[in-house]
């Protein structure tokens, strides 16, 4: 029994469900945490749109663009990670509202 390709549309259904379930997570949520969840969420559906596009036109060079999408989501979860650490380590509740403490 041979498998079925799946279908271009398939890919991007699949994204744009991912997207938008990151974006009602930044939108909805007041948790910093949930919120880079979220973002992480939509830089991964940005990735399965680049290399699906890369498999059917651009002869794999998506996954260049998607390598690149990868890094700057490590490094925003890295640094919103620390910062977020760092507010929670002074005060109790952390709200994203709530930005005045990081002021200088």
């Amino acid at each position: 029994m041979s498998a079925l390709p799946v279908s271009l549309a398939s890919y991007i259904g699949l994204s744009a469900v991912m997207f938008f379930v990151g974006v009602a997570g930044v939108v909805l949520r007041r948790n910093p945490l949930v919120m880079l969840m979220s973002i992480e969420l939509m830089f991964n559906a940005a990735n399965i749109v680049f290399v699906a596009f890369a498999r059917a036109w651009m002869h794999n060079a998506g996954h260049i663009f998607a390598f690149l999408v990868i890094t700057v989501a490590a490094a925003e979860a890295a640094i919103g990670l620390a910062i977020v650490v760092a507010v929670f380590r002074s005060a109790k509740n952390v709200d994203v509202d709530e930005v005045a403490l990081l002021k200088g």
